[in-house]
């Protein structure tokens, strides 16, 4: 699946969602960004997700509760897993300032977060 704002592929066992905008500010577009995400575990079943932010610098708290809320689905779903990659310095602040880098997986590339184990 691909949008201007995201492309999707499945690279191993994972979903790898790369987030294609410096911006994710826009309600509507993030909006259309959570609903493409969500559909992959609501409707294609798949658990473990990617959600590269190499190209992102800004994130809104909408966006942000779009990163929880996939937390919460995947972490009521067996043999899943959320990691997030590429975060730049800004939004890893960001992170820490939220407490969401104690509470999710992140890595600093795509190629390290494909190491990581799903918990089965």
């Amino acid at each position: 699946m691909t949008n201007e704002k995201l492309t999707v592929q499945t690279i191993e066992k994972w979903c790898v969602v790369e987030l294609r905008t410096p911006s994710l500010m826009d309600p509507l577009e993030i909006k259309a960004i959570g609903d493409s995400i969500f559909h992959l575990v609501d409707v294609q079943d798949k658990r473990l997700i990617i959600l590269d932010f190499e190209q992102v610098e800004y994130l809104s708290s909408q966006a942000i509760g779009i990163v929880i809320t996939l937390y919460k689905k995947l972490s009521a779903l067996k043999n899943s897993k959320l990691v997030l990659c590429g975060v730049s310095a800004k939004l890893q602040e960001l992170l820490r300032i939220t407490r969401l880098d104690k509470l999710l997986t992140i890595k600093p590339t795509q190629r390290e977060a494909l190491k990581v184990l799903p918990k089965i």
